[in-house]
């Protein structure tokens, strides 16, 4: 009886030392073809979910991969961060460890760009900008002037140092974060003085426009991975996120990022 408790306990480790190599060794290859195809600076993190990994294998429908490349360059606000989810993929294993899939239908898909407040202040001008969350009362991103579009759920603080007339004051504005038409608008809507409007600085009403301008950008989210539509954008941390997503698309490995 021992011998056979031990013998299906080697052999229970051996199929998961078998299934956690084989999804491993999966995932590297998939990140080489994604690397390659989108011409990256390094491979990106690729992670199949779900175990058994090779069970998903056998049948050639994964149920959720995710896909996450750092330091990729945009062409307007620097590098850039971007994530994928991809939920029920279609692939036999041998074309994806071989690179000769050509195209892979998925059920759902979700593509974020990532922006940090160093690479959006400097796509602003702003040398030290500060991305933080809104107040309560302004949480729904739905005051100030918000532009045309469509305001999304929540919207940003911005502060930085900035031209005030002659000197150079640190100014804090409210943000509204705008879709329209496959654009980002960030639109700076109003002044915020804190708790009780207990920050010391004060705005001519002759500058203030002036002010509110110089956080106010439109962004041309083209770095969404594998060509997604913007649906939503909203501010997590101190970064800017970008989503779209897409139902029953079919996408290639060398579509990560447009080139």
């Amino acid at each position: 009886m021992r011998k056979l408790i031990i013998g299906i306990v080697f052999l229970v480790a051996l199929g998961l030392v078998v299934d956690f190599g084989s999804a491993a060794y999966a995932e590297y290859r998939v990140s080489r073809e994604l690397r390659a195809g989108a011409s990256l600076t390094a491979d990106p993190e690729v992670t199949v979910h779900g175990f058994p990994f090779l069970t998903q294998a056998w049948e050639g429908k994964y149920n959720d991969i995710e896909i996450r490349a750092r330091g990729v360059q945009s062409s307007e606000v620097g590098e850039v961060t971007i994530e994928s989810t991809l939920q029920g993929v279609t692939a036999p294993l041998s074309e994806l460890v071989d690179g000769t899939v050509a195209t892979v239908p998925v059920d759902h898909l979700s593509g974020r760009m990532l922006i940090d407040a160093t690479e959006l202040g400097q796509f602003l001008g702003i040398a030290d900008l500060q991305v933080s969350a809104p107040p309560a009362n302004r949480s729904d991103g739905t005051g100030g002037s918000g532009g045309s579009g469509t305001p999304t759920a929540g919207g940003v603080v911005l502060t930085g140092t900035v031209p005030v007339g002659p000197i150079e004051t640190t100014v804090s504005v409210h943000a509204d974060l705008v879709l329209d038409n496959g654009q980002v608008k960030i639109v700076a809507s109003d002044f915020n003085f804190g708790p009780n409007g207990s920050t010391d600085y004060s705005i001519p009403d002759p500058l203030a426009p002036v002010i509110l301008g110089l956080f106010t950008q439109t962004i041309d989210p083209r770095e969404l991975p594998f060509g997604v539509q913007p649906t939503e954008v909203y501010a997590r941390g101190s970064q800017i996120v970008i989503e779209g997503v897409g139902n029953n698309v079919t996408i290639t490995l060398d579509g990560l990022q447009r080139r």
